[in-house]
């Protein structure tokens, strides 16, 4: 039974945990993998799990045509799934995501805001400026998203802190965040911590977990079934609560190599506002739930370069992690 204190969830899926199986990660040039089954594919588990959102990879749609579009929407009608565009990089977009959106009747479109990592702002020599011109896009797409009646919902990507994502939702109309759960490890948050911060803002889930390895520079994030790493499910759900009577909420595994977050190295917090000794021990608490030895070899079938099990390994986990939050009462 749902919890009542949680908002009610349209639990679904996204693209970017089984990138293997739909062709979005290969090895070679270009990285794909040519036997990927793409958005057929991924319309195909939607079904067997019983997806009620579903995040929509925008390259899959760029080349429909409107009558292949009207036939999509009435397949995603008929199987009661809401629709959320998933764009790339926004400084990277063109606009497409917005016909995508008009043509699913889709009221919610994703952004990631940049392609740093593990939370390695510092690593970047043009992070000032980088963010300057994430600001402006930030600021071209909300009033974009207010003239159509949209909202862009920018997702904590491992590049920025909650304060920073609320910032950027207060700067204009039309704003609000993509929450992915297992995001705010590589900020140096905790995620109850990063929760109340967001919580108002939120306007889309995307459901991930991980495995926390500590290491000499800092911990590594592994990827693992939802609902069996270091992410306080409870907590988040009762948090978000507070503000929403309902959101969608997709799975999304983590990614096929292992986060390195190396916030034990002075280079690494240029670029970061001050935190006292109290958040970071919380953040540095909260990778202890479920943590990994670190004498275990928690690789996954890429690390390994066994290509076989990958199909296998990507489809069991999401058909687990979709198990895990039904029993959880979502």
């Amino acid at each position: 039974m749902t919890n009542s204190s949680w908002p009610l969830f349209k639990l679904g899926l996204n693209p970017y945990g089984m990138t293997y199986y739909l062709g979005l990660q290969g090895r070679g040039t270009p990285r794909q993998n040519p036997k990927g089954t793409g958005l057929e594919g991924f319309l195909a588990i939607a079904e067997e799990l019983g997806a009620h959102s579903l995040e929509l990879f925008d390259p899959w749609l760029q080349e429909l045509s409107d009558g292949q579009f009207s036939e999509l929407k009435e397949r995603l009608n008929s199987l009661s799934i809401t629709p959320v565009i998933s764009g790339g990089y926004i400084l990277e977009e063109s606009g497409h995501v917005f016909r995508s959106a008009r043509m699913l009747d889709a009221k919610i479109i994703r952004f990631a805001l940049t392609n740093v990592l593990c939370g390695g702002r510092a690593f970047r020599t043009d992070w000032d400026e980088l963010r300057q011109n994430v600001r402006k896009k930030i600021l071209e797409f909300g009033k974009t998203a207010v003239d159509a009646g949209l909202m862009i919902a920018i997702e904590n990507h491992q590049d920025f802190t909650s304060a920073e994502l609320v910032e950027f939702c207060e700067m204009t109309d039309g704003v609000g965040i993509t929450y992915d759960t297992g995001n705010s490890f590589p900020v140096a948050e905790s995620p109850s911590q990063f929760t109340k911060t967001v919580a108002p803002h939120v306007r889309h889930v995307q459901l991930k977990d991980y495995r926390v390895q500590h290491t000499s520079e800092g911990f590594k994030l592994m990827r693992c079934t939802i609902g069996t790493g270091a992410v306080p499910f409870d907590e988040i759900f009762s948090e978000l609560g507070k503000y929403h009577d309902q959101l969608n909420a997709v799975l999304e595994p983590g990614a096929l190599e292992a986060r390195h977050v190396r916030l034990f190295i002075a280079d690494w917090w240029r670029g970061y506002a001050p935190k006292t000794a109290a958040e970071l021990a919380e953040c540095l608490m909260a990778t202890q739930k479920n943590k990994l030895s670190e004498q275990i070899d928690f690789r996954t079938p890429w690390e390994k370069e066994e290509d076989d099990q990958l199909v296998d390994y990507e489809l069991t986990m999401y058909r687990e992690s979709f198990a895990n939050m039904k029993q959880l009462g979502m």
